[in-house]
């Protein structure tokens, strides 16, 4: 009996230790929401349409989502980010069985720039090329197919700039 206490013990305390590194809330010590940040209606040096707003939403949502920033508009705000749509991509990964030279899949990348500026300060926190992706699966129309993919790959473009944010030093 002394031996399975022993034994359950020991499995609790691994078990236990393996969250040791794991915090909850913002990892720079700040409690949520005590930050703000704008996000700017992003540019489009693009030639396909409509990217900007759906990267814009995307990321307004996002931060909202995630809570550790607060997301506010005018001048009031810790943090501005600003972004252009820099890159659309479509790559094909499958091709019917019937016909090689007709695609079925794709993959979808967006590529925008990202600047954040603290407020205060004028320093510039983050300046980088983020690339957000999807994959697409197309039936009998691509145009509609992109329509609706499209959102999926602003989210995750979303998600790592936020990411970004959230895990900066500034």
């Amino acid at each position: 009996m002394r031996t399975i206490g022993g034994i359950l013990l020991f499995a609790c305390a691994l078990a236990g230790g393996g969250c040791a590194g794991y915090r909850l809330g913002s990892t720079d010590g700040v409690p949520a929401g005590n930050r703000t940040i704008e996000v700017t209606p992003f540019t489009n040096r693009t030639l396909e349409p409509r990217l900007n707003g759906d990267c814009t939403f995307a990321l307004r949502k996002e931060i909202q989502r995630d809570g550790t920033l607060r997301l506010t508009t005018g001048s009031s705000a810790n943090l501005e980010v600003t972004g252009e749509v820099v890159r659309y991509e479509r790559f094909e990964i499958s091709f019917l069985s019937n016909d090689t030279t007709t695609a079925r899949d794709y993959r979808l990348n967006l590529t925008a720039r990202v600047v954040a500026r603290d407020r205060g300060s004028g320093k510039v926190v983050l300046d980088r090329e983020v690339t957000g992706h999807s994959l697409m699966r197309v039936g009998s129309d691509l145009p509609s197919a992109e329509r609706q993919t499209m959102p999926l790959v602003a989210t995750d473009l979303a998600r790592q700039i936020t990411a970004l944010l959230v895990d900066g030093t500034w």
